[in-house]
């Protein structure tokens, strides 16, 4: 619970940009006292429940994370992981300082490096995705339980009430959990198809969905939350991994802990950026793009996604990721992380010296500037031919929470834990199955970031604080203004959406909503590829393409798909009223920025 991971700040000289020059049709939703914002509706009212009832922005980010369990089982989780960070806006909470709670998944004792490798060291097919042995060791409920310990109000019962409730009694089933419940992995497990299908009889919407099992689960959680992993409740987990084929055992469960980390801090435009230390890498590439942007006036290039933005943008992404795949992983085991070169400005510098006015880098041509970083590993690249949710909370003292947990993919292994009533992640998919070959996200993975026991999965999840500068009075120093509180699902794409939030509202001047349902781009290194959403303008798509950029349109060729990703549940706070905006993704017809 001590093991903290040190950082460095990082300071840009720049000036602070008005957030106010742009007006968008996109209006959010306001409250000038307090405010929850995610993917689900009935997960926003039980944090804004909470919050009525004199609770906290950490008593309701845990009735959030707990609801969505219940009601987003896509990605809400209590067989997953996620990372929390704690914004106070003054001592009262958490001494005053940002508070980091790791929770993410860990590699059972009995996971090798080439546990997904066939005979031939080749990949096996969907072994990390689907089935008993893509889980790692769940983290969700030592982190929300250790959450509410340490810096709520309320208790566990009080703010697990509401989850509990609608498992017990029901909810009603929307469109979008109709449609994601008829997911094939569900029907490959009998606990799965039995409580998600009804066998067969799918939900369909307006249905009544009620889990006998899982309340139960929760009801047990909330009086004894350490018997999920030292009582009972870990043993009946432990007796289903045997009997299964899975890897999870009792002394796993016991052995995981919640972490404290000192979170990252760096600067944007004159703004305070706190945002996800190792083992995510979405906090430091974040601080990478952003420091290399640092040096440009990107209104100088155009509007919001203008070519010219996207492409300065676009190089950022490609630097900063291509160090993500060589350097990163568990800080526990990779304590010589070059994180603090990563997050210099002298280093963001020298990059913007290899980025062309007008044409992209390739890839495979990109050589880091000398004299910062240190050898990188080598990477042999063998060429083979998500699902995550965020949520924010701002309590009525200025108190912020930015949460983002996962399962990985849509319902994670697609086991479920039968007599427990919740699904398990297939986090063991973002560990490095192969040094050198794609996960399912297409991200190059390094040696860093290989399997070993007890380890913990490299992650892009991002959630993120944006505040003015704090300033000293006597000799207290004290939290700036509150400004934004973000973060979004989408694995990789949490980097780059992240960051193109950010750009959208301090440098472009887009409101929270506006910025939320902006068409989104994302360039990752590996492979060299600028995507894009499909409601980009084809025009800019274009003008891109032609000047060098391989560019693919998400979902091009096939008006049924989406062609999205990605969820900006944001909150951004007025510095001179307080009035607090949401926004709600446009992207998710079902979700809700709400307030008082």
């Amino acid at each position: 619970m001590n093991d903290r991971l040190k950082c460095t700040a990082v300071f840009l000289s720049s000036a602070l940009v008005a957030s106010s020059t742009a007006q968008t049709a996109e209006v959010p939703v306001t409250a000038p006292h307090a405010m929850v914002t995610s993917v689900q509706h009935y997960a926003t009212d039980a944090g804004v429940e909470v919050l009525r009832e004199g609770g906290n922005a950490v008593d309701a980010a845990v009735a959030v994370g707990f609801a969505l369990a219940v009601v987003y089982p896509v990605a809400g989780n209590i067989g997953g992981g996620g990372f929390m960070l704690i914004r106070p806006a003054s001592g009262k909470l958490g001494g005053g300082k940002p508070h980091f709670l790791d929770y993410r998944e860990a590699a059972p004792a009995a996971a090798s490096a080439d546990m997904y490798l066939d005979a031939k060291g080749n990949v096996i097919p969907k072994m990390s995705t689907v089935g008993q042995k893509a889980s790692g060791v769940p983290g969700s409920v030592a982190g929300l339980t250790y959450a509410e310990q340490h810096f709520g109000k309320l208790g566990l019962k009080k703010v697990m009430a509401p989850a509990i409730k609608m498992a017990r009694d029901g909810f009603v089933v929307d469109s979008a959990l109709a449609g994601n419940m008829r997911s094939d992995r569900l029907g490959m497990f009998t606990a799965s198809k039995r409580i998600f299908q009804r066998d067969g009889d799918f939900y369909k919407e307006g249905d009544t969905f009620q889990q006998p099992e899982l309340a139960r689960t929760l009801e047990r959680i909330a009086e004894k939350p350490d018997d999920f992993y030292r009582g009972a409740m870990a043993q009946e987990i432990a007796a289903f991994e045997k009997a299964n084929g899975g890897l999870i055992t009792g002394a796993d469960l016991a052995a995981y802990q919640c972490k404290e980390r000192a979170p990252l801090v760096g600067r944007y435009r004159g703004l305070e950026v706190v945002s996800a230390p190792p083992p995510s890498s979405g906090g430091v590439v974040l601080m990478e793009i952003l420091n290399i942007l640092g040096g440009y006036d990107l209104t100088k290039f155009g509007g919001d996604r203008s070519p010219g933005q996207v492409h300065y943008i676009s190089e950022a992404f490609r630097r900063a990721f291509m160090d993500r795949a060589d350097f990163l992983g568990d800080p526990d085991f990779n304590p010589a992380m070059p994180i603090a070169q990563m997050m210099n400005p002298k280093y963001a510098a020298a990059w913007r010296t290899t980025i062309d006015p007008v044409k992209p880098s390739p890839s495979a041509t990109l050589v880091r500037p000398a004299g910062f970083m240190p050898e990188a590993p080598s990477l042999k690249l063998d060429h083979e031919s998500k699902e995550t949710t965020h949520y924010s909370v701002v309590d009525a003292a200025g108190n912020a929470v930015s949460v983002t947990t996962t399962l990985n993919f849509y319902f994670g292994s697609g086991v479920t834990v039968d007599g427990l009533g919740f699904v398990l992640n297939d986090e063991m998919d973002d560990f490095a199955s192969k040094v050198g070959v794609p996960n399912g996200f297409g991200l190059i993975q390094g040696p860093a970031n290989a399997i070993a026991a007890g380890k913990r999965p490299l992650s892009a999840m991002a959630p993120t604080v944006v505040s003015e500068m704090p300033h000293h009075f006597l000799w207290v120093k004290k939290p700036g203004k509150l400004r934004l509180v973000l973060g979004s699902p989408g694995g990789p794409t949490i980097i780059t959406t992240v960051a193109n939030d950010i750009v959208s509202m301090v440098d472009n001047g887009l409101n929270v909503q506006a910025a939320a349902d902006a068409p989104r781009f994302h360039h990752q290194w590996m492979p060299d590829t600028l995507q894009f959403e499909k409601e980009f303008p084809v025009d800019t798509i274009s003008r891109l393409k032609a000047d060098g950029y391989t560019v693919k349109r998400l979902g091009e060729f096939d008006e049924k798909t989406p062609g999205k990703w990605g969820d900006s549940a944001m909150i951004a706070a007025d510095p001179k009223t307080g009035l607090l905006s949401g926004s709600n993704d446009k992207r998710y017809l079902f979700g809700k920025a709400a307030g008082y």
